[in-house]
């Protein structure tokens, strides 16, 4: 959006957040307030992007990295950090864990900013088709604030009206109402007022609006109140997407990580960062997901921490299932997903054998310092060969919460200086990639196996070894739900998808106790929704429901 709309609007999300929210009362100096300012059309314009603003405390945080990726078949917990109950599922994930609270209330923060502009805008004097135009933005927005709730949560609070005073009620609305009364009714307008194009890179479209109504009808689609045309209307709306709007993939799957290369014809809807504005503190979010994914490489021999090879916070690890999923002889993603090698970035003496570890020669900056060799690899490194050169060779026998492969698509070597938290990168919410994996899981639902395959070849084509084409390609029988979701997790791998995807297709319980060690002991069927957050229960007169299974 020019990179501006996610500048923090700290009068605009103060005069429209969450009434039960506590502020400290300080002297009004200015006369502006919400019925005064939201009112005019510069005020208009403001209190919609303010409603973006709100995807940003999320995406490329620890929190949302911590409730999408954690608890999964394909991640696992690292040494450091906490929020480790989202993976274990142990007693810790009640209620009281911050990250539940959190989420909830930055996502209902959106929707009653999104219900403010709504409900204000009746007064707003502005031309007419500019202001739908706004209006259709605002409600793709609550609904993709409410379709997180729901699908995080199952029934929860629907509201469609603005809250401006102490509130203290709230309903229990089931997830079949508020799709019909909230989610599609919000979309199917979104797609009828929004345009093919913004000028201001980040807003909403019409694609994204598509894109999004998909995913929400296949997402219902395996619900029992699902609509008879749930996955048919899915499949035309990520066909439109595919097909209608001049997206198409990029030549090579490595380019996507690109950082120079952001704005490319695969992305469909992102949250955008701005390097001047994280760089310099306005923005005080940024993309922190370079952070989380990568092993303890600074205290190794050769190495220090810098800029190019990230800051390694160690949160989240491969499980050995998400190290199987790739065959590296026709299937380069593994490769342009995850680093292999660290240079060194220091000089290092040569030592002498002591105890069972050998005698190193010396490493000069520019040398391999640390080799992992990776799936299907390790087998050509016994420990006998490791011994035999100067940097460290890490194995799959060899892995631990502190040393493992490291993923590398949100590095961020732009960072000023090694220790800065907050990058530049945009956080990426809807890519032409993830179309055609939905548009095949909703063929899928239809029993349409070669539309499927289709769809999945056109993905496994583009990051087919070079002379491999051929063996990458899959058949109609090839196709069924878990190789789909071994599908995603080979394309998707790491962008905030995986915690989602299962509980949607119903694979939550069975994969994550079958591949993820430290989850398989204590997940139950009911943690495909996560505990009401405790604030909400204690602020809400006569209490609010608990979800079943989690402590009331």
């Amino acid at each position: 959006m020019n990179k501006k709309i996610y500048i923090t609007l700290v009068i605009a999300i103060a005069l429209l957040t969450k009434s039960c929210d506590k502020f400290i009362e300080e002297e009004l100096v200015t006369d502006v307030s919400a019925a005064s300012y939201y009112t005019t059309e510069a005020g208009f314009e403001d209190a919609v992007r303010a409603t973006y603003a709100t995807l940003k405390p999320f995406y490329g945080q620890e929190i949302g990295a911590a409730m999408t990726t954690f608890g999964t078949d394909i991640w696992q917990n690292g040494a450091d950090g906490g929020h480790k109950v989202f993976n274990f599922y142990d007693g810790g994930l009640n209620g009281s864990e911050s990250y539940i609270p959190q989420s909830w209330d930055n996502w209902y923060k959106g929707i009653n900013q999104a219900n403010g502009v709504i409900n204000r805008s009746a007064d707003v004097e502005m031309d007419e088709a500019q202001k739908t135009l706004r209006l259709a933005e605002v409600r793709f927005l609550r609904a993709f604030y409410y379709f997180h709730i729901v699908t995080t949560w199952g029934d929860a609070h629907l509201s469609l009206e603005e809250t401006v005073g102490i509130e203290v009620e709230a309903n229990r609305t089931s997830q079949s109402e508020i799709y019909t009364q909230a989610i599609v009714p919000d979309l199917e307008f979104a797609i009828s007022n929004l345009p093919d194009e913004q000028s201001d890179y980040g807003r909403a479209t019409k694609a994204a609006a598509e894109f999004l109504l998909g995913k929400v009808l296949l997402t219902r689609s395996y619900k029992s109140f699902a609509d008879g045309t749930d996955a048919s209307r899915a499949e035309t709306l990520f066909g439109n997407v595919i097909n209608n709007y001049g997206f198409s993939l990029l030549d090579n799957f490595a380019d996507l990580w690109d950082i120079t290369n952001q704005e490319n014809s695969e992305m469909v809807f992102v949250v955008p960062n701005s390097k001047s504005q994280v760089d310099s503190g306005v923005d005080p979010f940024g993309h922190r997901w370079h952070l989380y994914f990568l092993q303890e490489y600074d205290v190794r021999r050769g190495m220090t921490r810098d800029i190019a090879n990230g800051r390694p916070w160690k949160r989240h690890r491969p499980t050995d299932f998400m190290l199987t999923l790739w065959d590296r002889d026709v299937d380069s993603r593994y490769d342009d997903s995850f680093k292999h090698v660290w240079f060194a970035n220091k000089d290092e003496p040569a030592t002498d054998a002591v105890g069972d570890e050998p005698a190193r020669a010396a490493l000069a900056i520019g040398d391999s310092a640390i080799f992992i060799p990776g799936p299907g690899k390790n087998v050509d490194w016994p420990q006998s060969r490791q011994d035999g050169v100067p940097y460290l060779v890490i194995t799959n026998d060899e892995y631990t919460e502190r040393l493992f492969p490291s993923m590398n698509k949100w590095i961020d070597p732009t960072r000023p200086d090694r220790q800065k938290t907050q990058g530049q990168r945009d956080f990426i919410l809807m890519r032409l990639g993830d179309a055609y994996l939905l548009r095949a899981e909703a063929r899928l639902a239809q029993n349409n196996t070669t539309g499927a395959s289709e769809d999945i070849n056109v993905i496994r084509m583009r990051s087919a070894v070079p002379g491999q084409e051929a063996a990458s390609q899959i058949t109609p029988a090839d196709v069924t739900l878990d190789f789909l979701l071994d599908e995603r997790a080979r394309e998707l791998v790491g962008e905030g998808h995986r915690w989602w995807d299962l509980v949607r297709t119903g694979k939550l319980v069975e994969r994550t106790r079958l591949h993820n060690t430290g989850a398989a002991p204590n997940i139950q069927d009911y943690h495909t929704v996560r505990p009401i957050p405790q604030n909400q229960i204690d602020r809400t007169l006569g209490g609010y429901p608990q979800n079943p299974g989690y402590p009331q």
